[in-house]
């Protein structure tokens, strides 16, 4: 198995059913082009839980994501407790959120009707000194809300200890 480290996440190559394998059993990252896309977030995260058998370490891979992306600790540590509460974790970007994140056990790709599977948070790391505008807060609640989503912020601390806050609307 290779794995290869880019800005934007990584790549693995190794043979189909090893993919599919790594793929399937928690839906880690993305197969195209016969390899395994993956996050930062998920790069990190399989090396941390020891998922891949690599040269590449975890310290070497956090280190160069964090060097890229300065939200990359909040990110990760976000990332890894929402995989760790056993919920299934997809970029977000398209949303304008770090995540999306589906229920536990379900496939984010399809449904037993050939359905997607619908996105139950969008999430967004920050730091717990972060300040932002009621405006920026306000565009994120109704990006969720156009998909049927909740908007929760990941509040990461100097520990790296994580408190979710869900946002929404209300209308009067």
């Amino acid at each position: 198995m290779e794995l290869q480290l880019t800005e934007s996440g990584a790549y693995i190559k190794a043979e189909e059913d090893q993919l599919e394998e790594l793929h399937s059993e928690a839906y880690y990252g993305k197969i195209k082009d016969n390899r395994l896309e993956l996050s930062p977030s998920e790069t990190v995260h399989m090396l941390e839980r020891g998922l891949l058998e690599v040269d590449t370490t975890f310290d070497e891979a956090y280190n160069f994501y964090s060097e890229k992306d300065n939200e990359f600790q909040e990110k990760y540590a976000a990332y890894a407790d929402l995989r760790d509460r056993g919920l299934i974790v997809k970029t977000g970007f398209k949303f304008g959120a770090h995540f999306r994140v589906y229920s536990r056990g379900v496939n984010p790709y399809k449904d037993d009707k050939g359905r997607k599977e619908h996105t139950k948070f969008i999430v967004h790391a920050v730091r717990e000194n972060k300040e932002m505008s009621f405006q920026e807060m306000s565009r994120a609640v109704r990006l969720a809300s156009n998909i049927r989503a909740e908007m929760m912020w990941a509040v990461v601390d100097s520990e790296k200890d994580v408190t979710y806050y869900k946002v929404g609307h209300t209308t009067p």
